[in-house]
């Protein structure tokens, strides 16, 4: 399948509030192993915006059917090559809205978090925003490996791994901190400084 390629340079609308709702209805419906919901998706796309390998130097081929769990026979996933065309092109138009935010205004940037009231404070969980992120890493997991090898950039991202890596493979503190909803909440928020960091540095 032929996708169209991301260019940074063609302007396109955000997403709607109910574009993003639909996408997201579409993805976790479709039948297929492990597709990303729109948390995820938004991760996803931030990594590999600002990652080791950036994605307008790569095929979409390469890195998008892996929002849905890879493609198929025919159209499979999809009903029809028509709504894999479509959901391809909101993908793009929201990687488009992440990049342009993360070059023109970082300090506005705006992940898609699940947020919860609790005690008249909205909390952050950024766990399934993770997961997104740490699965484009694998995709050059060499140069991501390396920035979080290093001292000063491991630091930054840990709270990435903490959220979205294998809960099996934690600490007995870090997994304490999981459980906690406000430790959910800070690490949550320690993760939009980590990325606003990675894009400063280049």
């Amino acid at each position: 399948m032929d996708y169209p390629n991301y260019d940074p340079q063609l302007a396109t609308a955000p997403l709607s509030d109910a574009e993003l709702d639909a996408l997201d209805t579409l993805l976790l419906s479709l039948p297929t192993d492990n597709p990303m919901n729109v948390e995820a998706l938004d991760g996803y796309l931030t990594a590999l915006l600002i990652g080791p390998r950036l994605v307008d130097h790569q095929p979409s081929a390469a890195w998008l059917p892996t929002v849905w769990g890879g493609d198929g026979e025919g159209s499979a996933p999809f009903a029809s090559q028509k709504q894999r065309k479509r959901t391809a092109l909101l993908v793009l138009r929201h990687l488009h809205s992440i990049d342009h935010q993360l070059r023109e205004a970082p300090d506005r940037w705006e992940p898609v978090f699940s947020l919860a009231d609790a005690d008249d404070r909205e909390l952050a969980d950024a766990e399934d925003w993770c997961i997104g992120f740490l699965q484009a890493t694998t995709l050059a997991a060499d140069a991501w490996g390396a920035l979080f090898d290093d001292a000063a950039r491991g630091a930054q991202l840990a709270p990435i791994a903490v959220l979205g890596g294998d809960e099996t493979t934690l600490s007995e503190a870090d997994a304490a901190r999981l459980a906690d909803p406000a430790e959910r909440d800070r690490l949550s928020r320690a993760v939009i400084d980590a990325v606003i960091a990675l894009c400063a540095a280049g």
